[in-house]
């Protein structure tokens, strides 16, 4: 079996604990095939040099102007076949998932240039599944979660991401992937990643950012009359009222469950 080398590209600002944490879920991984790369915009908690001594990573610090001009910045050094940016807090789901993801990516004959899996939410306490399916629809609604999805570095390289998107860049970069360079991601039946919650796009004034951002990228990608019919169809399948569900510690476990099942049917 071919095995398939990784770049874990780890981005952070005095992350402080959670800096450590989330790279050593890496460092514990069965597959040994993988680098890590710390993207440090010039921490000054001392975050940087608690890390474990390990020469599978390599720190980069210099300034950056946002949270994704730091991702492109580590993204121009990766030297793996494909590349995945796990946040700060965040962990791999366990200490299989690159063993998994390399055998699953090396037997796929129709090798594609993103791979993407479940993620495990913290705070909701459920196993958030993606949809095993992207289509016009699914990119409208809802993409995988980024700390779910592998990407080709092929893509990377010739598809930054748009840094004057604040909180949607990584949307704008899956979308552009979907419809101009006509990538077909493959969904992982996987659990990939141990999601905290509440990040920078979760504030309340992010989130009016978030929609606001949203709209403008379904406008460069789908037509007026497409993004309507989705929306419409969004409110008839009472899309607000399954978001809370979905959010809520008491309802997420039974409401992921339930859509997982659907997916999988």
């Amino acid at each position: 079996m071919k095995q398939i080398t990784f770049s874990i590209i780890v981005v952070c600002l005095n992350a402080g604990e959670k800096l450590k944490n989330t790279v050593n879920s890496i460092l514990a991984q069965t597959y040994p095939q993988y680098e890590i790369i710390v993207k440090d915009g010039m921490s000054s908690d001392g975050s940087v040099e608690r890390l474990p001594s390990d020469e599978r990573i390599r720190i980069l610090r210099q300034k950056d102007k946002s949270i994704y001009d730091a991702m492109n910045q580590a993204a121009t050094l990766t030297r793996g076949d494909y590349l995945l940016f796990l946040n700060c807090g965040d962990y791999f789901y366990n200490e299989k998932v690159l063993e998994k993801v390399n055998a699953w990516i090396a037997t796929d004959n129709a090798r594609t240039e993103i791979y993407y899996g479940d993620i495990y939410n913290r705070a909701a306490e459920a196993k958030i599944a993606s949809y095993p399916r992207i289509n016009a629809f699914t990119c409208y609604r809802n993409i995988p979660c980024h700390q779910a999805c592998f990407y080709a570095a092929s893509l990377m390289r010739r598809r930054m991401y748009r840094t004057e998107y604040k909180v949607r860049a990584d949307y704008e970069h899956f979308l552009g992937s979907y419809f101009e360079d006509r990538v077909r991601p493959a969904y992982m039946q996987i659990t990939v990643a141990s999601y905290e919650g509440g990040g920078y796009s979760e504030t309340e004034e992010n989130r009016r950012l978030s929609a606001k951002e949203h709209e403008e990228i379904v406008g460069k990608y789908m037509s007026k009359g497409q993004a309507l019919r989705y929306r419409l169809l969004l409110a008839i399948s009472l899309a607000p009222i399954r978001t809370k569900l979905a959010e809520d510690r008491r309802w997420s476990g039974i409401y992921n469950k339930i859509k997982e099942w659907i997916y999988h049917k």
